[in-house]
């Protein structure tokens, strides 16, 4: 630190202290622990989302009742091995929609709507 002598208008003499440029280790601990919460919450979890995603598609069988990302509610009623399905929208109507266009979320939750009504 070293001291700096400034006049003011007046003729009074002005002491300020300046400081080195060093910027410590703060800086060094603090980029780290920036990179940590990202990942923590920003990374992982989407990574996880997008494992269940690819399990959840991976284990489409035929006679699930699916919705699609775009809404659409049927049953699977095949599952070809090119990446898509035939879903069937209404008694002798089929649509063919690739795999990744079934909504995940979506569907457990027409699962768990469908359950809780056939326990009444």
């Amino acid at each position: 630190m070293k001291k700096v002598n400034h006049q003011n208008k007046k003729g009074m003499n002005i002491f300020l202290l300046q400081t080195s440029g060093g910027g410590g280790i703060g800086p060094l601990i603090f980029l780290p622990l920036m990179i940590l919460v990202f990942w923590l919450f920003f990374i992982r979890p989407q990574a996880k989302k997008a494992k269940n995603q690819k399990t959840f598609v991976e284990n489409l069988q035929k006679g699930d009742k699916v919705v699609t990302i775009a809404g659409i509610h049927g049953t699977i009623n095949k599952v070809n091995e090119d990446g898509t399905i035939h879903l069937e929208v209404s008694p002798g109507s089929y649509i063919k929609i690739e795999k990744s266009a079934i909504s995940m979320e979506w569907t457990n939750q027409l699962n768990k709507v469908g359950t809780k009504t056939e326990k009444k």
